[in-house]
């Protein structure tokens, strides 16, 4: 007798159970429908526990962002290392960089406070290059300039003596300041542009001049050069800024190095058999412009 109460007992609960987790994955669609005798071909799903029939609903993940592609990588060293920039924020001059949270608004608090630690590496207004780009797990690091880092020059500690006196060797070109910037995405680097990557420097690099201010810039070259800008044309002497203003954004770029060592930029504008433009840099000047149609 007790044990046939304890059975019952255990069906029971065993049945309130199942019902608890089938209405928790269920929504009823047809709340008057009835009951059929069997399972329909379509697949919908019966309670055994009440006048309503449900469907399963299997609640999907959300599609995660996909991680950065070697493609994109490639593309973004392409457009964004070696492009010249204007600053439009210091630079903090800190070996370690400055970190910037992506997606998130940038602390000028703890910006005034690197600024004050470290100084500026560069100031506002000034003209600078983006001379390499690391790719870390949930960082992108992109150097400026050379980075924070000062490079040893075997020339500033070596001197020479004559007749009982030294002097320091004579150095070669001064090393312009540069910093390194951090972008933190707080995640693993999701897929992205190169102009993804250069709106998230925008705080302190501007990749392409304001309307107003290119107007009076150019207002202020030489007339040649603004003679070729009105025209649409790049001329030997031109630096990158005033064939951007020319020519906009090339399709292509090539680096190459001469036997010599010299390093040449290629920029590419159009494809083959159509008309071709070859604006062809050593450093930040324009040393030949060739045109192919």
């Amino acid at each position: 007798m007790y044990i046939r109460q304890i059975i019952l007992l255990g069906a029971a609960l065993a049945i309130s159970a199942d019902r608890a987790d089938i209405n928790r994955y269920r929504t009823p669609v047809l709340p008057d429908a009835p009951i059929p005798n069997s399972l329909p071909a379509s697949g919908r799903s019966t309670d055994l526990f009440g006048p309503a029939v449900f469907i399963s609903v299997v609640e999907q993940s959300p599609n995660k962002q996909t991680s950065l592609q070697p493609q994109s990588r490639l593309e973004i060293v392409r457009y964004v290392s070696g492009e010249f920039a204007k600053v439009v924020s210091p630079i903090p001059a800190g070996r370690k960089g400055f970190r910037i949270p992506v997606g998130q608004k940038l602390d000028d608090r703890e910006l005034r406070n690197a600024l004050r630690h470290d100084g500026a590496a560069v100031n506002t207004g000034e003209t600078v290059q983006v001379t390499n780009i690391e790719f870390r797990a949930k960082e992108i690091v992109v150097q400026v300039n050379g980075g924070a880092r000062k490079h040893f020059n075997l020339r500033e500690h070596v001197q020479i003596s004559a007749g009982g006196s030294t002097s320091p060797l004579p150095s070669g070109p001064q090393q312009r300041p540069g910093g390194t910037l951090i972008l933190d995405y707080g995640k693993p680097v999701p897929d992205m542009s190169a102009d993804d990557v250069m709106t998230a420097l925008q705080a302190f690099l501007s990749f392409s001049k304001e309307q107003s201010a290119a107007v009076n810039w150019v207002d202020t070259l030489p007339p040649q050069f603004r003679d070729a800008i009105k025209d649409q044309k790049a001329v030997a002497g031109m630096d990158h800024e005033m064939v951007l203003a020319a020519l906009g954004r090339p399709d292509h770029k090539v680096r190459e190095r001469d036997p010599d060592g010299t390093e040449t930029e290629d920029w590419i504008y159009g494809n083959p058999p159509a008309r071709t433009v070859f604006v062809t840099f050593t450093g930040d000047k324009v040393i030949r412009v060739k045109e192919f149609d």
